[in-house]
């Protein structure tokens, strides 16, 4: 098998084993609705493998970004229909990834009474507000053991949303600082209760809440992301073996679900934790190892060759390229990323990057 082989997730063939990285870009409306020009971004982009959205928040109260689009309200839901159809008349497969901010937001954003996190600590910095005013991260309301139940329900009403707008499954996002990355993390969760204090207890939230979803749209539609180690956004984890300990509780008790993936940002995907995971996890593997710097045509090459990951997640390549797999398979030059036009507005660093045929 190499880079370019057909691969079947879950229930879905395939056409290659690369994959659209989860990327903030920020560029629906102020409800939060995504128009026209998200569905010809990802619809440019279909000639990758498996797109995995930007994340989009559930609830009003887990959105992180203005800018960010949302799976929350029917306006939503039919927007996200109109980012299925354009997709799949290019004849790709999309996935959406479920995003809850948790702690990393503000009211400003949200419109809500709160921010909630799995404890009261703040993150130390400043967001920005829609105005372009930076504000300090405010305190985050600690969710009650009564309350996770809702913040789960409506991460699976989002689900059943999303599929029913068109969109072939959900990614739900347990990496980078969010509201399910917060749980597994004893920096930010300090919890006394069942959902902490210990490895398995703080892995407790996450895997109830993927089981919630698979019962409700089916494991096949289903895949987590999950970033160990990565230490953003003030959720830390520097013990090695205390890091070790929760995602491997995390893992084993996501693998009897039969997931459609799990995928892993780490700065070495082929290291002894992440290919560990792998093993415990049992499934498809998607390795994505570049946050911190750009993922090149060799090292994903290398990556499927050396059997590393079953699947590779490319982000600011794909940013700039749409005709990223083709332009990979005949080993031509590559546009440079403009970072500077990553985070919205507008069509300009979005969709007006030339393909080959341009």
């Amino acid at each position: 098998m190499t880079l370019f082989s057909p691969i079947t997730v879950g229930s879905l063939a395939l056409r290659n084993r690369v994959s659209l990285a989860p990327m903030t870009r920020l560029r629906a409306d102020d409800a939060g609705v995504p128009g026209d020009l998200v569905a010809q971004y990802y619809a440019q982009r279909a000639g990758i493998g498996l797109l995995v959205t930007e994340g989009v928040f559930p609830s009003a109260e887990s959105r992180a970004y203005p800018g960010q689009p949302g799976i929350a309200t029917d306006a939503q839901a039919a927007g996200w229909a109109r980012v299925a159809e354009a997709v799949h008349a290019a004849g790709g497969t999309v996935f959406m990834q479920m995003m809850h901010g948790g702690r990393v937001s503000h009211t400003g954003i949200t419109g809500t009474a709160r921010i909630v996190a799995p404890s009261a600590i703040a993150i130390e910095g400043q967001t920005r507000l829609a105005d372009g005013s930076k504000v300090d991260f405010p305190v985050p309301h600690a969710l009650e053991t009564g309350e996770l139940a809702t913040v789960r329900d409506e991460i699976v009403r989002a689900a059943r949303r999303a599929v029913d707008a068109g969109i072939d499954g959900v990614e739900l996002h347990s990496a980078n600082g969010y509201l399910l990355h917060e749980f597994l993390s004893p920096a930010s969760n300090r919890r006394e209760d069942e959902y902490g204090g210990s490895p398995e207890a703080r892995a407790r939230f996450v895997i109830e809440v993927a089981r919630a979803v698979v019962d409700e749209i089916g494991a096949d539609r289903v895949g987590i992301r999950i970033s160990p180690a990565h230490n953003i956004q003030d959720v830390w984890e520097r013990d090695a073996e205390e890091t070790r300990a929760t995602y491997l509780a995390l893992v084993e008790g996501l693998a009897p679900l039969g997931l459609a993936y799990l995928s892993i940002l780490h700065e070495d995907p082929s290291g002894a934790l992440p290919q560990e995971l792998r093993r415990a996890f049992g499934g498809t593997f998607i390795a994505n190892s570049g946050f911190g710097r750009v993922t090149t045509r060799d090292e994903a090459i290398r990556v499927i060759d050396e059997d590393i990951a079953d699947l590779v997640a490319v982000g600011r390549p794909a940013i700039a390229n749409p005709d990223l797999v083709e332009r990979w398979e005949r080993g031509a030059e590559e546009n440079p990323v403009d970072q500077a036009t990553v985070y919205g507005p507008d069509a300009r660093g979005y969709t007006d990057y030339p393909t080959l045929a341009a």
